[in-house]
């Protein structure tokens, strides 16, 4: 079938394709299973039900010698890179878009001059232009493992906050690296040690062109109740009861921005701060007389969650490596079937008024 335009010359206009469409699909309808089958496929494919049914066979071969060279990469489709006319929604600004909890080992130093490798979660994010599609989630990767063999800092972290900003041509770029760091941790009073796991992020944003470096670090320890102690000597004394206080694994995350151009702020400066301010942290290795220690420790520092969070503020206050900062405090009562929490910020950089809804039932150790 010959199907002919008034004007061969003419270009067909929007209309003359529609009318050619409705000729083959009126030709279609009387045609057979054979004349159809020996139309061209990208033909074929315009016909109602047919969009895949005459689509040519297809290797089921796993082609192992094909390789990929330049000019076959050049015709590969990349959607997310299309131009604005492929944005889904409102052409609006996206402050962070990227990929989290890619995993990998991650050599770090630590403050006696040895270096440790950590599994370490990475999250890698930039900002995105209201005018553009999206990015190349695979290049985050690819720039980041650029600097992987490296041993990890904050000066490490921005070279490679740096090549995101280039590779990836966005005006703000973000870089958390989660990970688990060990440190040995001698018992009360038996002599005894164990390795103390503690849940670090490093996190390095570069927002307009100002840099914030900001370290994370969960500290687990021991409450008691300052209410449940008195009441329960009231009971010995009173009645000659035996009574127990109530205490309870708690958490804090503390978020700490660290001052430009100040000395180095040490994971294990950042533990030990901790410890000083709230000196009941759960303990490794126990013997008799390590339990004993604890329940003392504990009895000589009962607190409540307002006191915790005002404790590892007046500490905090007092190191001049520290800017800003955050206090989350988590009491998961042994009392109570819910916890008590409490939010303490000093500065800018943390003050939120909306909180995530989720953020306290992730203070929780899992040991």
């Amino acid at each position: 079938m010959n199907i002919h335009n008034r004007d061969a010359a003419e270009a067909p206009d929007r209309e003359a394709a529609a009318a050619a469409l409705d000729v083959l699909r009126a030709w279609a309808g009387i045609a057979s299973e054979t004349e159809i089958a020996e139309l061209d496929p990208a033909v074929a494919r315009l016909l109602p039900g047919r969009e895949v049914g005459n689509y040519p066979d297809l290797s089921r071969t796993y082609p192992e010698d094909f390789k990929s060279d330049e000019a076959y990469r050049a015709t590969l489709p990349d959607l997310q890179n299309g131009p604005t006319s492929l944005i889904r929604g409102a052409k609006e600004q996206i402050q962070h878009v990227g990929i989290s909890n890619f995993r990998l080992p991650i050599r770090f130093h630590t403050r006696d001059d040895g270096d440790l490798t950590l599994e370490t979660s990475v999250t890698g994010t930039v900002s995105l232009d209201a005018g553009k599609k999206g990015i190349n989630m695979s290049r985050i990767m690819r720039t980041f493992y650029k600097h992987a063999e490296r041993t990890f800092s904050f000066e490490v972290m921005a070279n490679a906050l740096d090549d995101y900003l280039s590779d990836l041509d966005s005006p703000d770029a973000r870089i958390q690296m989660r990970f688990s760091f060990p440190a040995r941790v001698e018992s009360l009073r038996s002599g005894l040690s164990g390795y103390q796991y503690y849940d670090f992020a490093l996190e390095l944003v570069d927002h307009d062109g100002v840099r914030e470096k900001i370290m994370h670090l969960d500290y687990v320890y021991s409450s008691t109740c300052p209410c449940s102690l008195e009441l329960s000597e009231h009971a010995r004394q009173a009645r000659g009861q035996l009574a127990t206080p109530h205490s309870q694994r708690s958490v804090a995350r503390i978020s700490v921005q660290s001052v430009p151009g100040s000395q180095c702020l040490w994971f294990e400066d950042l533990i030990e701060l901790c410890r000083k301010a709230v000196p009941t942290e759960t303990q490794v290795m126990v013997k008799r007389e390590d339990e004993q220690a604890f329940a003392e420790l504990n009895a000589a520092n009962p607190i409540f969650v307002e006191d915790a969070a005002r404790l590892f503020c007046e500490a905090l206050q007092g190191d001049a490596r520290i800017g800003d900062f955050r206090v989350v405090a988590s009491h998961q009562e042994s009392l109570h079937s819910h916890d008590a929490v409490s939010v303490l910020t000093q500065g800018p950089l943390f003050k939120a008024m909306s909180l995530d809804p989720k953020l306290f039932s992730t203070l929780i150790h899992h040991g």
